[in-house]
């Protein structure tokens, strides 16, 4: 009997395979990146690129494992998990949906920001009426476009982003700039900045969670696409390497323009937005002002939509499995995409001044919840033709180490055990 031959693996099948990978990148650039990174330079400046390696590093083998386990045995991450337990299933699903909302919510208020600042200022729209706006019309265009356009739309808007900044960060290179006369180095390592540091990486590159998202991507181009193993690996490690490029890329924005300027760094994210675009500026020209305000936008907007889409799959998914359903219909996952986006509206409505904690609050949630997701993770993949094995599986068990050594820390500290 012949032995049927692998799948070629050709530049051609990977540019095909490509998607899910840039998409988890497009969600991971919103809050993380864009916001926290650069915050992260404009205060420290080049203190914290350890902490983002690090993280990026140790988080890598757990959020791989979520593509690695759906090309290698056609089940969705959320399927493995209810092998091992519904109790599983039942915790990952209470956290998603709480991530989903806030998430819509905080990601709509930093479009609508940037929106704002591309607007007239006499148009009179505020930035809760510009959030409802962005978050409907995300809502129509998932409605309507379903995930081909999703596929689409994030290459190009991710392309743009990277090119812009890293022009922007070359030029800031070579530009002179003096530091303010009383300025004074802080340091990032004592326990006042504990939070910021657990919140910048509870998203960096993007919260556990989004391995569960990002498995539903894959299952989701599989319909219309031939992916193999290793074309489908290929994809997420693009898109890993590009998020964790991008992470130290706005990390020296913020470090070659803001800091040390004497400027006070706006913590909260809407504030921020015009500070952010101000570098932009400083380093490429004024002129560029408008160009890189409409590049964020479509990013952030690219970012909204990916949140919305993808923590919906993971709802609707998790949401048919706990109920025993054999197959997920497009209808279910229209209504947890009517769901995110109704109560991320409410939450706009009802909270906007208290959105930035809410989202800090869940960036701190996300990271220490992620020992317990990565172990998961890991143990679905410890057998099967394409199980871990090698550098990877001891990177992954110093990772459960790293991450769950520092979320105990982190709770002790809250509970006032340090003190």
């Amino acid at each position: 009997m012949m032995q049927q031959n692998k799948p070629v693996s050709t530049w051609k099948t990977k540019y095909s395979a490509m998607g899910p990978g840039i998409l988890m990148a497009s969600a991971a650039v919103g809050g993380s990146h864009l916001i926290a990174s650069t915050q992260a330079g404009a205060i420290y400046g080049w203190q914290l690129a350890i902490i983002i390696l690090l993280v990026n590093i140790f988080k890598y083998p757990f959020l791989r494992f979520g593509a690695q386990y759906t090309l290698s045995s056609k089940k969705t991450l959320l399927e493995g998990y209810k092998e091992k337990g519904k109790l599983y299933l039942w915790v990952f699903f209470l956290l998603n949906v709480f991530s989903a909302v806030v998430s819509t919510a905080g990601v709509g208020i930093v479009t609508a920001a940037i929106l704002s600042f591309i607007l007239p200022s006499d148009i009179g729209l505020s930035i809760t009426s510009l959030s409802i706006m962005v978050i409907v019309i995300t809502w129509g265009m998932l409605l309507l476009g379903k995930y081909r356009f999703l596929d689409k739309f994030s290459k190009w808007i991710m392309g743009a982003l990277t090119i812009s900044t890293v022009i922007a960060v070359v030029v800031a290179l070579f530009k002179t700039r003096e530091y303010a006369p009383d300025f004074i180095e802080p340091s990032p390592w004592n326990l006042a900045s504990l939070a910021f540091i657990v919140a910048l990486m509870g998203w960096m590159p993007a919260p556990i969670e989004v391995s569960v998202i990002n498995s539903m991507w894959i299952t989701a181009k599989k319909r219309f696409t031939k992916i193999s193993y290793q074309d489908g690996v290929f994809d997420f490690n693009i898109g890993y390497i590009c998020s964790t490029v991008l992470a130290l890329v706005f990390l020296a924005l913020g470090a070659l323009v803001q800091y040390g300027s004497g400027e006070v760094v706006e913590q909260a994210g809407v504030k921020y937005i015009a500070q952010l675009i101000k570098m932009y500026a400083f380093a490429i020209g004024d002129w560029s002002k408008l160009l890189i305000a409409f590049i964020a936008l479509m990013c952030m907007f690219g970012t909204t939509i990916t949140v919305i889409d993808g923590y919906s799959r993971a709802n609707a998914e998790a949401f048919r499995l706990l109920r025993n359903k054999v197959d997920s219909s497009q209808t279910l996952l229209n209504i947890w995409v009517t769901i995110a986006s109704i109560i991320g509206i409410i939450i706009i409505t009802m909270f906007m001044g208290n959105v930035a904690n809410l989202l800090r609050f869940a960036m701190i949630v996300s990271f220490v919840s992620t020992p317990i997701f990565a172990w998961l993770n890991f143990s679905l993949v410890l057998k099967g033709e394409h199980k871990v094995r090698g550098g990877l599986f001891w990177l992954s068990i110093v990772g459960v180490i790293y991450l769950s050594a520092f979320a105990i820390f982190f709770i002790v500290y809250q509970f006032g055990l340090l003190n």
